[in-house]
């Protein structure tokens, strides 16, 4: 419930505070006093766009805040959802700077608009004097179907369950696109995958094989110098370790009479078993050498097709080859695992799109099933409101595709004489039909529909009498489940509050303001008896005004 709306520097408003009670809240006021002034502060709660231009001191900024008691709305998920405090008395703020900039608050936390325009949809309905199209609008006529057939917790479930199948059948699509995208891709990935795997690289096989063609490339040399070099240690007749041996024959004795000389036998034996050694491994290289062309050319061709790969690759080892192999596999695998994820993901969507058609045919019989009952009870309350003759039809019919809420389209036709042809309300029903036919569907959803606070602003344009009497009944009992704020030029919808305002001007000799004022039971019955006659009012007009009062 609205309990108490603050309006600072918006147009003619310079500062307004007022506080509202539950029932039916009337206001009343001349032409041009400024009540359309005030709807539009409140449409800044709804989240409507804001213009600079209703700031009227650009020394200050414009202040629009509103004071709801939610306690019993079960919004506490909403609050948890978007990370807000929820209190019992949740106070929604839209600040406009004169620079233009505005800004938007949820219990003193700043919120994006679409946050506010949930929230503040979800509280207040307001229906303005030209806004009677949204009647004509499907979606509200199936939103008044839905309430009618009690779909709010099947809507709930389906509107989940498609939020997750819409994502679930982008990242399908997404997921085909890559993969039609990588086709190309996937096939020269695997003839490079495929080189590289028939090169059956060794980690640091080309070092050896370089090491490998050295050798084979300079053979004959190498045993030729190995021979030489062994003959000349060991074979000849000077050789280096036959002169090393009499040489330490003839020391030998010596080293038991001068110290020095056993240091150095000492030294020459050591050289002698090191000249040994490699004698040995001269040999060896002298005998194992041997020239082989044909393994040359092997090693030579094995060499091309390693620094081949390297110079396409772009890296200088065998190594770093092994590394883009094992990349490349895991590359052709993600290519394998994304042929699984588009089966997997296919069944998944699949069997979302069955459970939803199974919800939406639920939602369809239901919605089939509740279009009588709101013929039935529009029609009663078109007649009390004197369109005896007048009549509306709901039309279900099934679509072939699922949508937000389902897969029926639904068209309210209305026929407005005896006689007429069905058509779309927006077609055929004249501005003050249009305004009956809105009070009268929304009367019968008030109930049904969670919206704590109704405003209609002159909703009752062009009628009077017994039909004015008949529309006030109709908001009387609407506000006995509700909040309703009517904003009205009728005597006989006045008399039915259980809180009536008046809004007026005052010239001041700087600036003409709006201001509002809250009637006791004498003001009311002069403020009704001035709408039935002139001001000041007669005698006559103060009676008839007492006895709508007591009606």
């Amino acid at each position: 419930m609205l309990n108490k709306l603050t309006v600072k520097n918006y147009a003619i408003i310079q500062d307004l505070e007022i506080d509202f009670d539950p029932g039916l809240i009337i206001l009343t006021g001349e032409t041009g006093s400024g009540k359309s002034i005030l709807l539009g502060a409140l449409g800044l709660i709804l989240g409507h766009r804001a213009d600079t231009k209703v700031v009227y001191d650009q020394n200050e900024k414009c202040i629009v805040e509103a004071e709801f008691n939610i306690k019993s709305y079960g919004l506490t998920s909403f609050f948890e959802e978007h990370e807000l405090d929820h209190e019992d008395l949740t106070i929604i703020r839209r600040e406009i700077n004169p620079s233009g900039k505005t800004r938007a608050f949820i219990n003193d936390t700043p919120v994006t608009l679409n946050i506010l325009q949930e929230l503040s949809g979800r509280l207040i309905d307001l229906h303005q004097q030209f806004d009677t199209l949204s009647i004509s609008k499907e979606r509200f006529q199936l939103d008044i179907l839905d309430a009618i057939a009690g779909h709010q917790k099947l809507l709930k479930s389906y509107h989940t369950k498609y939020k997750e199948y819409q994502k679930d059948k982008i990242d399908l699509q997404a997921l085909k696109d890559k993969q039609a995208n990588a086709i190309k891709e996937k096939e020269f990935l695997q003839f490079q995958y495929d080189e590289l795997i028939q090169a059956s690289l060794v980690a640091d096989e080309e070092s050896s094989l370089e090491n490998e063609q050295n050798m084979l490339a300079n053979a004959e040399d190498i045993k030729k110098q190995a021979g030489f070099c062994f003959n000349l240690l060991s074979d000849s007749e000077y050789a280096a370790t036959s002169q090393l041996q009499e040489a330490l024959t003839a020391l030998a004795p010596l080293t038991k009479v001068h110290q020095a000389v056993q240091s150095l036998y000492d030294r020459l034996d050591s050289i002698q078993i090191e000249l040994e050694d490699i004698t040995s491994e001269l040999e060896e290289v002298f005998e194992q050498t041997e020239y082989d062309p044909e393994r040359l050319m092997e090693v030579e061709a094995r060499l091309d097709i390693i620094y081949r790969l390297q110079k396409k690759h772009q890296v200088a080892t065998v190594n770093e080859l092994i590394d883009i192999q094992e990349k490349l596999g895991n590359s052709i695998e993600d290519f394998s695992n994304l042929d699984e994820s588009i089966q997997d993901l296919e069944k998944k969507v699949n069997a979302q799109q069955k459970e939803l058609e199974n919800i939406a045919e639920e939602l369809h019989k239901g919605r089939k099933e509740a279009a009588p009952k709101i013929e039935n009870d529009v029609h009663q309350l078109l007649a009390k409101v004197n369109m005896q003759n007048a009549q509306l039809q709901v039309e279900c019919k099934k679509q072939s595709t699922l949508g937000p809420n389902g897969n029926d389209s639904i068209k309210f036709l209305f026929a407005a004489n005896k006689g007429s042809r069905f058509q779309e309300i927006k077609d055929v029903a004249s501005g003050g039909e249009m305004s009956r036919l809105a009070l009268c569907i929304k009367s019968i959803i008030g109930d049904a529909l969670a919206l704590p606070t109704m405003i209609f602003d002159e909703i009752d344009t062009g009628v009077s009498g017994q039909v004015a009497l008949q529309m006030s009944e109709i908001l009387k009992k609407l506000s006995g489940g509700h909040q309703v704020v009517t904003i009205t030029h009728t005597p006989q919808v006045a008399a039915k509050a259980n809180q009536h305002f008046v809004v007026y001007k005052e010239d001041l000799p700087d600036r003409t303001y709006t201001r509002i004022k809250p009637l006791n039971e004498e003001e009311r019955i002069h403020e009704i008896a001035v709408m039935l006659s002139t001001n000041p009012p007669s005698a006559a007009a103060i009676n008839n005004a007492k006895e709508l009062i007591s009606i």
